[in-house]
C-alpha cells in the first residue's frame, strides 16, 4: 500500500475540503438527517397561527413529544409543519390545537390522539380537526355585536384611572410586570418538573387510598392511647410528683452525709492501700492454708469424732 506522506497533496487536500464541508452541512442540518434527527414530520391547516412560533414545544398530554419546523400560509388557511418523536403514538383521527404555555404569550401545539393506529408519516390534519387560542375575525364580530352596549363613559372614567396609576408608581408598576413575567419563565421552564411533581403526588395519593383501612386503624389505635393517658392521668402526675420528691431527698440525703462519707472513705482508701501492699503474703498465706484445710475438712466429714495425732509430743528422751 502506498505511503499517504507519499500520495498527491492536492488530491488530499481537495479530498480534506469536501470531508469538511460534508460535515458543516450534515452539522447544520443534523434534524434532517434520518438517524441524528429521527422522528416523523407532520402537518396541520389552522385558520390562525394564534401567535404559534417555530421551534414551539409539540406536547401530547402535556409531555413534550417534537417541536414546531415551519409555519407557512397556504391559501387562507395556515400550514404549521412540525416533527414528532417516533416513540410517540397516536391515532389518523387526532385532533390539534394551538395552546397558550405562559400568561405572557408562549404557545406550544397540542396533539389529542383519537382513532386507531398511527398517523402516516407526512400526514395533514385538515382544518376541522384543528383550533385556535382565539380566532381574529370572530373577535372582530364579536366586538361589533356588543360595541353599542358599552358605556363609553364609564370606560374612558377607567382609562382616565388607569393612567393615573402607572403615571403615578410607573417604576412599582413596571416592577410588578417584571416580576409576573420572571414568574410565568420560570414556570414554563420547570414544566417537567412540574409534571413529575403531579405524577409523584398522584401516586402517593394511590398509596394512601389503598392504605386507607390501616390508616384508620393507626387512628382508632391512637385514640385508644389517648383514653388511655387520659384516664391514667391522675396516676401519671402523682408518678412524676413522687419521682420529684424521691430526686429531692436523694440530693438531700447525699448532702447531710458528704460529712460522714468522707471520713468512711478516706479510711477504706488506707485500707485498701494495706491491703494491696501486703497482696504478696495474703496470696502466700491463702496458699499454704489450702492443704491444711483440705485435710482438715477430710477429717472432720466422717462424724462428730475424729482421730489425729501430734508430732514429737512429748518429746523423745535421747539414748546416750
Amino acid at each position: 500500500m502506498k505511503p499517504f506522506r507519499e500520495r498527491n497533496p492536492v488530491v488530499v487536500g481537495a479530498i480534506s475540503l469536501v470531508v469538511l464541508a460534508l460535515t458543516l452541512v450534515a452539522a447544520l442540518r443534523a434534524d434532517d438527517l434520518p438517524i441524528i434527527g429521527g422522528g416523523d414530520t407532520y402537518h396541520a391547516m389552522f385558520t390562525e397561527a394564534g401567535g404559534l412560533k417555530v421551534n414551539d414545544e409539540v406536547r401530547i398530554a402535556g409531555v413534550r413529544v417534537g417541536k414546531v419546523d415551519e409555519i407557512a400560509l397556504a391559501g387562507d388557511e395556515v400550514r404549521v409543519s412540525f416533527k414528532v418523536d417516533d416513540a410517540a403514538d397516536f391515532g389518523g383521527d387526532t385532533r390539534a390545537a394551538i395552546k397558550v404555555k405562559t400568561i405572557l404569550g408562549a404557545m406550544f401545539l397540542a396533539l389529542e390522539p383519537a382513532g386507531g393506529g398511527r398517523l402516516a408519516e407526512g400526514a395533514t390534519i385538515p382544518a376541522a380537526r384543528t383550533s385556535s387560542p382565539y380566532d381574529v375575525v370572530e373577535a372582530f364580530e364579536g366586538l361589533a355585536s356588543t360595541s353599542d352596549r358599552i358605556d363609553t363613559d364609564q370606560l374612558a372614567d377607567s382609562l382616565t384611572t388607569l393612567a393615573d396609576l402607572t403615571r403615578n408608581t410607573p417604576e412599582e408598576f413596571r416592577g410588578a410586570l417584571d416580576g409576573l413575567s420572571r414568574l410565568s419563565s420560570n414556570i414554563a421552564a420547570k414544566d417537567e418538573q412540574l409534571n413529575t411533581l403531579l405524577v409523584n403526588l398522584e401516586r402517593v395519593s394511590t398509596v394512601l387510598d389503598e392504605r386507607d383501612q390501616d390508616i384508620i386503624a393507626l387512628m382508632e389505635d391512637s385514640d385508644v392511647l389517648f383514653r388511655a393517658l387520659v384516664a391514667r392521668r391522675e396516676a401519671v402526675h402523682d408518678l412524676l410528683v413522687s419521682s420529684t420528691t424521691l430526686s429531692k431527698e436523694l440530693t438531700r440525703l447525699i448532702d447531710q452525709s458528704r460529712a460522714d462519707l468522707k471520713p468512711a472513705l478516706a479510711h477504706l482508701e488506707n485500707v485498701v492501700a494495706v491491703l494491696n501492699k501486703n497482696e504478696d503474703n495474703l496470696d502466700s498465706s491463702l496458699r499454704l492454708m489450702a492443704p491444711f484445710y483440705r485435710v482438715f475438712a477430710n477429717t472432720l466429714g466422717t462424724g462428730p469424732w475424729f482421730d489425729t495425732w501430734i508430732s514429737n509430743f512429748p518429746p523423745v528422751p535421747q539414748v546416750g
